[in-house]
Order: structure tokens, then C-alpha cells, then sequence
């Protein structure tokens, strides 16, 4: 024992030596051996044991890694790679578009992927949890995670219900959509009008699957076919979550895997379709030009957090039942990876099979003008001389029409809108965009109408929906689950059934008649703005307040290896200024763009945009405002000592050899007196550091407890008290 030390300074001066007191009692045992003894930020006290891994915490563990693997997949791969990344590459400049995406995935989706995966292996513990002893002051960045995640859960679950309903209506032949139905008014029969203005597969999702109102303002009750296939799709995610990543782990096996198999049936099946290769070369086809709008990288940055789950908590939760010593710099690398092929993958599929539904409308489209030719022939509006001799209208080819088409254009010029002909072009047909619920249940459905065997691949396609819907909503589950069961003691069952209640009657709201309309403006306000603000958040709290520099060396203890010095420049400068930009981007289109919905009107059988009513613009800001409130209050709270630091909330255990001594019962200040031998300001950092670790390409520095000390939230410096001199 150092002579300086206080406990010897206590016993030469005969002062009282209370012995209940931590720091009196290891004062008298042998100096610490620096390489088996631990901090253990982890789970319960008391447990005994002769190991100092973080392990024995007694917190859950993956079974193995590829469980752990397959989650995360999982819950970063979902319906945003099937029906927004082909929108955003068609709209975007085709394989254009692919050029920003991947450099922003480098530069912001791995880092922050990478980050993320860290802090959650090294601190054992949910958002909440982690952010707290990363910087107590901005622990609301948890509690803004666990609130997206909630209002994203809520949403994206009536979405699994809708393909649910799909699903179990597959199973028919011919398909429930395949045709308009049939109105009959005493003996004549009619094409219901409605459905003759748009297309089967239109009404039948507006009409018979959310039988929808004109406005949000009209509620029209609950449609009671939406709110069984809710109430079905809230089951079926308790199971997979009822037991945490011990179920859940064992349900990733086959959610995560099942889409790739239907995706690759999808593919080589859409292969063999007349005109997939028309809508693959559309799609691939680079437009460079388009590379030079901002609006284009604002989208691509946008994609690229939303499609790893950034910010959402259930990337941290997951890699949070990792063992201590996981490569996750492996695992970030691998998942965004997969990731990225995914949704190459289902651009691949979704244009054959647009690019066949083209083909079938665009012949459609010549079938109908050249009756309409026809007919003015017969009716000697047109003259015989003005049709080429080559062509045969009882096997009428698209370039024949072409070429009718331009010579009646050029010799009626004047009169030519009045025949009310059509181009009929394949481009046109491939360039109508169209995205999420509109690709899935609209077109997507409508091409296999006209597929063989279209029922079996209906089955297929919106199993594969519900498989990838589950996958997400597993991750979002966890994300609230875990830093709940961190924080308060409950029971891991009756939180998940309580959580799953709750839940199924708040989406109440979005299986109204007019719930549609609710699960755009969530979509749109819950989770842009708030996830970004909290991502940018985490990265700053990391590198600049924790330390990129502290942080960089807990990694190399934690894994052996010394990462890229390419982290660091992202962490410290890169990924933060992207960020910084990308908020700034979405607050200005959010300024600039008239908040509103498509609303479907009945009589018109399409869609307006109307803009929302007061009281609907009044929940849309205020969802912004809900989930971002935690952020202000708790550091207000924290900053004038309103709030508890939340560091007593972790079970802080000493191990030395077998012996372990239980601290979490301990007074508060107690415990900080023995961690830190100072004040109780002084919080202790959960990411122990053995060595300073001096920026990219530098040296070693040798051991010196107070070689780091960046600043932090409380205070800034500390000894840790798993090395001799923090006695």
C-alpha cells in the first residue's frame, strides 16, 4: 500500500475506520494484481465465481454467432430494401444512383454501424443504459431511441397485417384481384365503376382491403379485416419475443433466410418473363447527369441510415448479449455488406417483374389504339394511304404501331388530339415510379396476375413480406425491451405482453377506415428528423466528449486488434459534418414541401394530394416534439443534479481471484468514494482504458491513469479502479 495512500494516512492518525466501508476493506487485502482484476459493468452482484469475464454478469447470451448474425440481418434488411431502394435507384439515375449510395455507406452507414455494435458489446446494456455511462447528461439520447421506436413499431406492424390479409387472400384462384368485379342491377350486369376508372388490383387494395374514407378527417370506423390481421400480426411478434433473443435468435433462423430464398425464386423465375430484360437494362441504365443534384445524395444518406437501423436501439440491444471479446468490427463490415447485395438483389427482381407488367400493358395499350384505328378507317376519318402496306392489325407488332402512329401524327397534325391516340411506349411504362405500399400491393400484385400459378407465387411473395416485416419488428421489439429490463426489474414475459396490449390498441388509430393516411404521416414525422438528431448525438458524444482517441483504445483491448484509422477521421470529422448536412437537408425540404397526404377519391378512382387540417398538422409536429423532448429534459435535469446520473442503475462488481464483493446495495457514496477515490461528480467511465491511445499512426504511450482525460460530462479525469494506483 502506497504511503500516501488515505486509509494509511487514517490508521497514523488513529482516526475511526468505519469497516462496513468498501475502500476500508480492500485496503487491508493485497495490493490488486492489475491483469486479473476487472471492473465489471455488467449485469447482477453477488454472483461468485472464479472468472472476471463480463459473461458471468448472468445476462442472456446469443446461443451462437450466427443467431446473433442472422438478427442483426434481420432487422436491417426489411420492406424499405424491397420497395424503397428500386424507387430510389429509378428515380435516383438508375445505376447512377448506386455510385452516392455506396460512398455513403462508407462513410457514414459502416462507421456508425460499427459504433453502434461497439459501445453496446463493451457496456452490456440497452440505449438507455449506454448512453447514460457514456455521458449522463445526454441519456435522453436512449430514451428518444426507446420513444422512435415505439411510434416506428406501432406503424410498421399494421403493415405486416396488410400482408397478412394478402396472404391468407392468396390463396384462391383465380387471384380476388385479378379481375374488376361485377355489379348487377336486375338483369344487367356492369364493371364496377370505380374499378374501371383505375385497375383491379387498385380498388381491390383502396376498396375491399382498406376500404378507405376521402379524408383523414373522416374516420369511418374500424375496418374490422385490418384489425383482426393486427391483432394476428401482434401475436405472432409476442411469440418470436417472448423470451428474448432465446426465441427470437431461434425464429431468425427462418425469417432471416426465407426472403433470400423467395427473392432468388423470384429472380430466376422473372428471368424467364417476356420483357424482364427490358426492365433490368432500364434500370441499370446510368444517368450521370443525375449524380450532380444534391437532392440525390440527400436521398441516398437518407436510405443508407434508415437502412441498417441506425439510432432505432435494436443494433445496440443486439450486440448488447455479445460476448465481450466478439469481432464486431467484422460483424458491422459483413451486415452492411449483406445488406447492400439485398437490396441489389431486389432491385434485380422488382424490375424483371415491372419490366414484364410493362411489357403486358404497353401490348394492352396498342391492342386498344389500333381498334381505335380501325374504327376511323371504317369511318373514313383516316385514309387507307396512311397505313404502311406491311402492316397487319391481326398481328400488330409495338414498332408497327410506332410507325403508324408518327405518320398519322405528321399528317394530322392539326387535327390529331381530337383522335385521342396514345404513344404507346415501353419508356413511359417503365419510367411511372412507384414505391412502398404502391409497388407491394398495387403493381408488384398486379404483374402476377399474370404469372402461372399465380396464387402459389401470391402465397410466396407476401410470405417472404411478413418474414422480412418480422425480422425489423423483432429489432424494433428489442430495442424497447432491453434498456426497459435494464433499468427495472420486471419480468422479460409480462414486460412483452404488456408492451404487445399497448401496443395493439394504439394501432387502433391505423386500421380505421382512414388509418392509411396515419401510417403515411408517421412514416413521414416519427422517425426522420428525430433518428438523425439522435445518431449525430451518439457520434459526438463518442468522439467528442467520450474521446475518439480513449474510445479507439478501448477497442483494441476489447478486440485485440487496433481498427482502421480511417474510424477515426469518420467518428471525429466525417461522419458528424454528414450528418450535420443531411439534418440540415431534411429540415429544409420538411420547410419547403406542403405537409400533406394522397388521399383517394371515390368518385374520381385516384389520388389528390390535400393537405392536412389543422388539428393533423398540430399530431405531426407534435410526434417530432414527443420523441425528441427527452433529449432537452433529461440534460436540463442532470445538469442542475434534478436527475440521478442512472450509473447506480448497473451493477458495479470488484473481482480479485475468486473473491467478488457486491457494491450495487452500497451507498452512493461509498461506491463513487472506491471507483474514484473523489468527488461523486467524477462519474466513472464504463469503458475502461489501460492505455492512452494518441491518435491514427501514433505510438503507445506507456501506462499513466491520467494520461486520459478528455472532457466529459461530469468532470475530467479519473483513476480506474482496475490498476494500483486508484486505491
Amino acid at each position: 500500500m502506497p504511503k500516501n495512500s488515505k486509509v494509511t494516512q487514517r490508521e497514523q492518525t488513529h482516526e475511526h475506520v468505519v469497516t462496513a466501508s468498501v475502500a476500508d476493506l480492500l485496503a487491508h487485502e493485497e495490493p490488486l494484481d492489475y491483469k486479473s482484476s476487472s471492473l465489471n459493468v455488467g449485469g447482477p452482484a453477488g454472483q461468485k465465481g472464479p472468472t472476471d469475464s463480463p459473461e458471468d454478469d448472468g445476462r442472456p447470451a446469443w446461443n451462437n454467432k450466427l443467431e446473433y448474425i442472422l438478427a442483426q440481418v434481420g432487422f436491417s434488411v426489411g420492406l424499405g430494401n424491397v420497395w424503397r431502394f428500386p424507387y430510389l435507384c429509378q428515380k435516383n439515375g438508375g445505376g447512377a444512383y448506386l455510385v452516392p449510395y455506396f460512398i455513403l455507406l462508407i462513410l457514414i452507414g459502416i462507421p456508425l454501424f460499427f459504433l453502434e455494435l461497439a459501445v453496446g458489446q463493451k457496456i452490456r446494456r440497452g440505449s438507455i443504459g449506454v448512453w447514460n455511462y457514456v455521458c449522463p447528461r445526454l441519456g435522453g439520447i436512449g430514451v428518444s431511441s426507446l420513444m422512435v421506436c415505439g411510434f416506428v413499431g406501432l406503424y410498421y406492424n399494421v403493415i405486416i397485417g396488410w400482408s397478412i390479409f394478402y396472404f391468407f387472400q392468396s390463396f384462391q384462384y383465380p387471384l380476388p384481384w385479378s379481375e374488376c368485379p361485377i355489379r348487377r342491377n336486375g338483369s344487367l350486369a356492369i364493371v364496377e365503376p370505380e374499378c374501371d376508372k383505375s385497375s383491379a388490383t387498385t380498388y381491390f387494395w383502396y376498396r375491399e382491403t382498406l376500404n378507405i374514407t376521402s379524408t383523414i378527417a373522416d374516420s369511418g370506423g374500424l375496418n374490422w379485416k385490418m384489425t383482426v390481421s393486427l391483432l394476428v400480426a401482434w401475436f405472432i411478434v409476442f411469440l418470436a419475443v417472448i423470451k428474448g433473443i432465446q426465441s427470437s435468435g431461434k425464429v431468425m433462423y427462418f425469417s432471416s433466410l426465407f426472403p433470400y430464398v423467395v427473392l432468388f425464386c423470384f429472380l430466376i423465375r422473372g428471368m424467364f418473363l417476356r420483357g424482364a430484360v427490358d426492365g433490368i437494362a432500364h434500370m441499370f441504365t446510368p444517368k450521370l447527369e443525375k449524380m450532380l443534384e444534391p437532392q440525390v445524395w440527400r436521398e441516398a444518406a437518407t436510405q443508407v441510415f434508415f437502412a441498417l437501423g441506425l439510432g432505432f436501439g435494436g443494433v445496440i440491444a443486439f450486440s448488447s448479449y455479445n460476448k465481450s471479446d466478439n469481432n464486431c468490427h467484422f460483424d458491422a463490415v459483413l451486415v452492411s455488406v449483406i445488406n447492400f447485395i439485398t437490396s441489389i438483389l431486389a432491385t434485380l427482381v422488382v424490375f424483371a417483374v415491372l419490366g414484364f407488367k410493362a411489357n403486358i400493358l404497353n401490348e394492352k395499350c396498342v391492342i386498344e389504339n389500333a381498334e381505335k384505328i380501325l374504327g376511323y378507317l371504317n369511318s373514313n376519318v383516316l385514309s387507307h394511304d396512311l397505313i404502311p402496306p406491311h402492316v397487319n392489325f391481326s398481328h400488330l407488332t409495338t414498332s408497327d404501331y410506332a410507325e403508324m402512329y408518327t405518320v398519322i401524327k405528321t399528317v394530322k397534325e392539326g387535327s390529331f388530339a381530337q383522335l385521342g391516340l396514345e404513344p404507346c411506349l415501353l419508356e413511359d411504362e417503365l419510367n411511372k415510379a412507384v414505391q412502398g405500399t404502391g409497388l407491394a400491393f398495387i403493381a408488384f400484385t398486379e404483374a402476377m396476375t399474370h404469372f402461372p400459378a399465380s396464387p402459389f407465387w401470391s402465397v410466396m411473395f407476401f410470405f417472404m413480406l411478413i418474414n422480412l416485416g418480422l425480422g425489423s419488428m423483432i429489432g424494433t421489439m428489442t430495442g424497447i425491451t432491453t434498456p426497459i429490463l435494464d433499468t427495472f426489474k420486471v419480468r422479460k414475459e409480462v414486460l412483452t405482453v404488456g408492451c404487445c396490449i399497448v401496443a395493439f390498441f394504439c394501432g387502433l388509430l391505423f386500421v380505421q377506415r382512414s388509418g392509411n393516411y396515419f401510417v403515411t404521416m408517421f412514416d413521414d414525422y416519427s422517425a426522420g428528423l428525430p433518428l438523425t438528431i439522435v445518431v449525430i448525438l451518439e457520434n459526438l458524444s463518442v468522439a467528442w466528449i467520450y474521446g475518439t482517441k480513449r474510445f479507439m483504445q478501448d477497442l483494441e483491448d476489447m478486440l485485440g486488434f487496433r481498427p482502421y484509422r480511417f474510424y477515426f477521421y469518420m467518428w471525429k470529422y466525417v461522419s458528424p459534418l454528414c450528418l450535420i448536412v443531411l439534418i440540415s437537408a431534411t429540415v429544409i425540404e420538411m420547410a419547403i414541401s406542403p405537409p400533406g397526404y394522397n388521399a383517394w377519391v371515390q368518385e374520381l378512382a385516384q389520388e389528390r394530394f390535400q393537405s392536412y387540417p389543422p388539428w393533423a398538422l398540430a399530431m405531426c409536429f407534435a410526434l417530432i416534439v414527443v420523441a425528441m423532448l427527452p433529449l432537452p429534459v433529461v440534460f436540463v435535469a442532470r445538469q442542475f443534479n434534478l436527475l440521478s446520473d442512472g450509473s447506480n442503475k448497473l451493477s458495479v462488481s470488484y473481482r480479485k481471484g475468486c473473491m467478488m464483493k457486491d457494491m450495487s446495495n452500497l451507498e452512493e457514496q461509498d461506491e463513487t468514494r472506491f471507483i474514484l477515490s473523489k468527488n461523486p461528480s467524477e462519474a466513472p467511465s464504463p469503458m475502461p482504458t489501460h492505455r492512452a491511445y494518441l491518435g491514427p499512426g501514433s505510438a503507445v504511450a506507456p501506462k499513466d491513469p491520467n494520461s486520459l482525460s478528455p472532457s466529459s460530462c461530469y468532470g475530467t479525469g479519473y483513476q480506474m479502479a482496475t490498476t494500483p494506483e486508484s486505491d
